[in-house]
């Protein structure tokens, strides 16, 4: 069984829920376009200030996810 792994966008300021928000209708975009596999996209906020938008993938698929959508950060799901 392969491990899932979270990529992370990180958004501040004002705006960064929306934003997130925003990202995450362009992950789906993605996975859909290039027929890709994903477990889960959503947002989590950290505080009104800081919030960061996130697809958990298999990690066989993360490097093509890595390299064509340079994600701030990722940690194992």
């Amino acid at each position: 069984m392969s491990r899932k792994i979270k990529l992370l966008w990180d958004f501040r300021g004002e705006d960064a829920k929306e934003t997130a928000k925003h990202h995450t209708i362009h992950l789906k975009e993605f996975a859909e376009l290039e027929k890709l596999s994903f477990h889960e996209i959503d947002i989590i906020e950290q505080n009104p200030m800081l919030c960061a938008a996130f697809i958990t993938v298999d990690e066989a698929d993360m490097k093509i996810y890595r390299d064509a959508l340079k994600p701030h950060r990722g940690e194992i799901a």
